[in-house]
């Protein structure tokens, strides 16, 4: 019999296409699911027989309770090294081997730029009015000679950084811990969180979620930004409160990821005003997806053959 391979949140139905998977042969059976199933009863029943799983980053959280009902499970694989969403202590107790692949920054760095100058030139609008007959109905500010702030100076902030000094921005930088001489050493200026937020045209955001940055920004961090700043949030979503921002105290918002995903139906966000919103689509790129599954098809050659790599 074949190892059972599930990959889950194939959004795009490309997972058979990018990924080797013809180099495992006949010893394993992939299959690729589509829709995304959030009720714990139904994705172990789907999940139930499967002794592989590979989930796209955190889309489908792995915690204790749902690992102890896979029996069959051996072998998660996440794409990318994030390991937020599965619960590593109980997979250990459970002989589950966690295993992560190898990914891009680039991706996220370059929506990031994407959701500001399209929200700030609101291109999205303009697209909208000229399909429904109008012409030429909106203004945004250039963002030369703008600043441009940013909340976590690391790997991606450090990218959006750069292209922000290309565009003739200045660039001011906070996170806890932040050594001034690195932040100068990417063109930007460390400063005090409310002095970024007070002074920042553009406030974008970098960092990793936890229990220190969970709701970093809500009301009152809205409220020291100039009512003509944006924001934008390509990270996680509970790091801001969007019920804040429906409060419309900023020109505008940007966001592509969200406290509840996929974002529901009746999410209030779909009906605020002055957004931009994409669907977790940061990390969703060709190369970013050659790389995920060529390394899944790794990690599960290396678990048939009694090793492991890539180890989380």
């Amino acid at each position: 019999m074949p190892v059972r391979v599930a990959v889950l949140d194939d959004y795009q139905g490309v997972t058979l296409a990018m990924g080797p998977w013809a180099q495992l042969g006949d010893a394993v059976a992939v299959s690729a699911f589509t829709d995304h199933v959030a009720g714990d009863d139904a994705l172990i029943e789907r999940l139930a027989d499967f002794e592989v799983i590979v989930a796209m980053r955190e889309r489908t959280p792995f915690p204790r309770t749902r690992l102890e009902r896979l029996p069959q499970l051996k072998l998660l694989v996440t794409t990318g090294m994030a390991k937020a969403s599965i619960d590593l202590e109980a997979a250990r107790e459970l002989g589950i081997a966690v295993c992560g692949t190898g990914g891009l920054p680039s991706p996220t760095a370059e929506l990031t730029w994407a959701l500001i100058l399209g929200l700030t030139r609101r291109v999205h609008e303009e697209d909208r009015a000229i399909r429904e007959g109008r012409w030429q109905h909106t203004m945004g500010p250039e963002l030369a000679g703008r600043t441009l702030g940013v909340i976590g100076l690391g790997r991606l902030g450090t990218r959006v950084a750069a292209i922000a000094r290309a565009l003739e921005m200045d660039v001011l930088a906070w996170s806890q811990n932040l050594d001034p001489a690195t932040a100068a050493a990417t063109g930007a200026r460390a400063v005090a969180r409310d002095e970024l937020l007070r002074r920042a045209d553009v406030v974008t955001i970098h960092l990793r979620l936890s229990e220190r940055t969970r709701g970093l920004i809500g009301a009152a961090e809205l409220a020291r930004m100039r009512p003509t700043a944006y924001l934008v949030n390509t990270s996680r979503g509970p790091l801001v409160d969007a019920a804040a921002l429906r409060s419309g105290a900023l020109a505008g918002a940007a966001l592509d990821v969200y406290d509840t995903e996929p974002l529901p139906p009746d999410h209030p966000l779909r009906s605020t005003p002055n957004t931009l919103l994409t669907p977790h689509i940061g990390y969703v790129s060709t190369g970013s997806y050659e790389i995920y599954y060529r390394d899944a098809v790794e990690d599960i050659a290396a678990f048939l053959r009694g090793d492991r790599v890539r180890s989380l």
